[in-house]
């Protein structure tokens, strides 16, 4: 399964209580997809949880008790519609090479930016 930004935007939404994050991540992604994606915020720091594996391995449930401090600095960075359009356009964008570190820190320029404050 594809990592996909978008899924991990919204769960982290959801969790801090946007309703229609809730419903699009629940209507748009299976219980699988989003199993996969917490597991993955799990291992990335963004949420302390647990998930449900089949006898492959495979997450197919989950159990969030709460974002970390690094999630919510995340979803903080990315809340903004038009620099997480941006965000997908230049660093998410199909087939090119980025990893989460490099989105954060791209975002974190950016907002630095936004807010008028000294970039380094």
């Amino acid at each position: 399964m594809k990592r996909d930004m978008e899924l991990v935007r919204l769960i982290l939404q959801a969790l801090e209580g946007d309703q229609e994050a809730k419903v699009r991540s629940s209507a748009d992604y299976s219980t699988q997809q989003r199993a996969y994606h917490v597991a993955l915020m799990i291992e990335a720091g963004l949420l302390i949880g647990v998930t449900h594996n089949n006898p492959d391995g495979v997450p197919e449930g989950y159990f969030v008790s709460r974002m970390t401090w690094g999630g919510h600095d995340f979803l903080d960075t990315m809340r903004d519609d038009t620099i997480w359009k941006k965000a997908r356009e230049h660093v998410i964008k199909p087939g090119a090479s980025w990893t989460f570190d490099l989105l954060k820190e791209w975002a974190k320029h950016e907002i630095q930016q936004k807010l008028g404050l000294p970039v380094q």
